[in-house]
Formats: C-alpha cells, structure tokens, sequence
C-alpha cells in the first residue's frame, strides 16, 4: 500500500472533541471549517467541486473514497470547494473504465488537506447528536492548544456571507445564442448541472455576479430568472433578497433552487433558520403535494425556511415537504409566476427524480409569454 508510514492526523471539533487518523499521501498543515457529512454513496467529485459546500470539512460516511478516482466531466465549479477531507479508507489508486486521474492527484492539485482511517461512523454518530460546527483537520497534532486558540476565531456559519467567495467575478454567457429561450441566473454559487439542464431544454443563459442588480439582468431581455444554490447563511444577502422581491413584484418568471429558495422566501417575509445538522445525500425522500408523488432526491444544506411563517403567508403555498422531518422543500407563489424547491432537481450527484422542475420552468415562461402576446 502507499504511504505505509503516514503522518498522524486529528479532527478537533470545537467543543474539544478529537478524532484520530492519518494524514492522506502525508500532506501537512491544517485546514478550519464547519463539519458536516454527506451520505451519498458515490458522486465524491461532484461534491467535492460544489459551490454550496465552500468553508465545510466534509465526512464521507462511504468507507472507501477514491476508488473510481475523477473525471475532467463530472465536476460541478472549475475547483474544490470543501475546506477539506475526512473519510475511512482513502485509495489511492483508481480502478474505472475510460480515462481517469486519481483523486490523491486532484486534491493536491487544489491544495485540499485530506485525512484518512478516521472512524467516521462514530464521528458522524457524534454530529448527529451535538449538531453541526467548526473543526479543524490537522497534522499539528502536538499543537491542540494553539489550534484551538484558531478554532474559537474562527466564524460561525450562522450570519456568513460566502455567496461572494464563489460567484463569477463577470457575467457570462452559456449554451447556444440562438435558443428559444434567455435565461437571466444570478449566481451565488451555481452548479453546472444546472447550467446543462437549462441549455438542454433550449435555454441561452447569461450568469451574473451574485450581486448584480434587476436592472442588469433585465438589461438581458430575458424570458425568465433563475436563483442559484450556494453557500453560507442567506440572510446577509440584502442584494439577492432585494433581488427577488423585485421580480416577483414584476410577475416575471421565476425558479429558485437551494440557497435561491431561501432568498425567495425571505424576500417575501418568510426567514430562515441555521438547522441542527442539514440534509446532505442523494437518497432524501420528499412528497410532492401537488402530485401526491415521492421523490428521491439529492440535497445539500444546512438553512431553511421557517414552516409556520410559510403556512401563514398568504403569497405562498407549500408544494413539497421532507418525509423524514416535514422540513419545507418546495414553495410557489399564490399570485405572481414564482416557485423554488430547498433541494437539487439536477442532482450531480443523485437521482433525476425531480428533473420536471425544469420543464415546469420553462413552461411557465411559455405561458408568460402567451399572456403578454
């Protein structure tokens, strides 16, 4: 095996509780954020390289990662966005038909920290019953005090704008020009699957800078707008929120996933709350209440919006909810052309459950137009 003498690594939670491993091809240093897991059973690269996961120490509750190593194809920004890495078995070789690199490669080519032989199942265990919260990942394992010292220092998630880490610094164009239908997306953090599925149903899009006002985007002429996902706490984002309440007083067609769902329902009045732990996987069950259909899906966050304020507020109807806690997943808007869902209908990784949504975009912008004919 590779590295048979690894550097001794440690997971220090920020209530002083260590976990032990050994540091992945014996890269050194540290690396800060809040801990969570994901439970998927595969899509390591996609969640590796999505936006919404920037400043988090992600646990892989898979034991082996790196097995199929990655591919040019299957990313989801131009580079990993975790903070870092922690899992049980860490291969480093790839065994995958077709050409690949290995993870170990693609990490250090980010300059991502990654710890292995971690018992992740008793750290997820330990998540799951104190909550979410900063970490650190190191190999400076005779420097816990001094660590710690930077661990208190380091932000809360609650009240952390990180949209702006990851948004595009320039608009840009994406698909072909020449399509049906112009597709104004804010990006706080969007995924490229996104992008993929909006071109594929005939769509040119145009990506804005998180903090682009409605009058930059309308300047687009475009035919809907879409809220992005991304990371961090939505309520610092005065601009996105501003945003949003400007469309829909417009009646302009509008679809929001993740961290976009959030900024539609605080635009309206309806305000989120940090969770206790989040839902991050690919096999989440939601029921859709208008087709009285399930759904499994991929999802990936750790704020929501509140329910009782959404059940209260006349200009929303709830139109999804989770099966395991009755967290709100999906709204739409009872008098403007407005809807969002909490989770990730263009999966990367996950099931295409809810792909439809979509189509249900672009439909809307369909009858938009047929009412202003």
């Amino acid at each position: 095996m590779k590295y048979q003498s690894r550097k001794q690594a440690m997971i220090l939670l920020a209530d002083g509780t260590i976990f032990y491993g050994k540091a992945v091809a014996n890269k050194e240093g540290s690396a800060f954020g809040e801990v969570c897991f994901n439970t998927g059973m595969t899509g390591y690269q996609e969640i590796f390289t999505d936006p919404s996961y920037y400043g988090q120490l992600m646990v892989t509750t898979n034991a082996h990662i790196g097995n199929y190593g990655v591919k040019n194809d299957e990313e989801e920004s131009d580079s990993v966005k975790i903070a870092g890495l922690i899992c049980k078995n860490f291969s480093y070789v790839p065994s995958r038909v077709g050409k690949s690199d290995s993870l170990e490669n693609f990490l250090n080519e980010n300059n991502i920290l990654a710890i292995s032989d971690v018992d992740t199942r008793a750290l997820v265990s330990y998540i799951r019953d104190h909550g979410a919260m900063n970490a650190v990942i190191s190999t400076e394992v005779d420097k816990i005090d001094e660590l710690k010292k930077q661990l208190n220092e380091t932000p809360d998630m609650v009240g952390l704008e990180l949209a702006s880490k990851v948004s595009t610094k320039e608009a840009y164009f994406y698909g072909d020009e020449n399509a049906t239908y112009k597709i104004a997306a804010l990006d706080l953090g969007i995924k490229k699957n996104i992008l993929r599925n909006l071109a594929k149903r005939d769509c040119y899009i145009k990506v804005f800078p998180y903090n682009a006002t409605f009058k930059e985007m309308e300047a687009f002429n475009p035919d809907g707008y879409f809220l992005s996902n991304g990371p961090g706490d939505p309520e610092p984002l005065e601009c996105a929120i501003t945003l949003a309440k400007e469309i829909i007083e417009k009646d302009l067609p509008l679809f929001g996933i993740c961290l976009g769902h959030q900024i539609i329902a605080l635009s309206e009045g309806v305000s989120t709350f940090k969770m206790y732990n989040g839902h991050r996987g690919i096999n989440h069950p939601v029921i859709n209440h208008l087709t009285g259909k399930g759904e499994i899906t991929s999802q990936n966050h750790g704020f929501a919006i509140n329910r009782k304020e959404t059940e209260s507020n006349a200009n929303f109807e709830i139109t999804h909810s989770h099966l395991n806690d009755n967290e709100v997943m999906g709204i739409r808007h009872t008098k403007k052309n407005c809807f969002s869902v909490q989770y990730h209908p263009e999966a990367g990784p996950g099931p295409n459950d809810a792909t439809y949504l979509f189509d249900q975009f672009i439909e809307n912008i369909k009858q938009q137009k047929l009412e202003t004919v």
